[in-house]
């Protein structure tokens, strides 16, 4: 079982929806957290997932702190954001991984299902 723990800065949209798409996946075991957790998931990102059957309504923004400690086979940074300010894991990190999805926080709904998309093809070609 491959352990990950997906940022990005609120950990409101795009890393909850990488969480849920990498859990979805057999061998995988996914986390997500923000650098600067909201309050909540963003209302649209728990739509557009819905609308392809996954729910993360019960999902809430974490901060990368509570992780620091635990060991990783992968960190993967979902935002420029993230990744800048990423830091330092005490636990074990095997690998690191950025790939930059744009924020669709205050756009339209077209906009997170367009970045739900993209995720989900990131996702897909992980596994490979």
């Amino acid at each position: 079982m491959k352990k990950l723990l997906i940022l990005c800065t609120g950990n409101s949209c795009r890393s909850q929806m990488a969480e849920a798409f990498f859990n979805r996946l057999e061998g995988f075991s996914a986390y997500s957290a923000g650098t600067q957790p909201r309050e909540v998931v963003n209302n649209n990102a728990v739509a557009v997932m819905k609308e392809i059957g996954i729910d993360i309504s019960s999902n809430f923004p974490k901060h990368v702190d509570e992780f620091l400690t635990e060991t990783f086979d992968f960190v993967i940074t979902v935002c420029d954001s993230a990744k800048e300010s990423c830091p330092v894991f005490l636990g074990k990190v095997d690998m690191r991984i950025h790939n930059n999805f744009e924020d669709p926080e205050g756009q339209s709904i077209e906009k997170f299902r367009e970045i739900r998309d993209k995720i989900k093809t990131f996702v897909d070609t992980f596994r490979r």
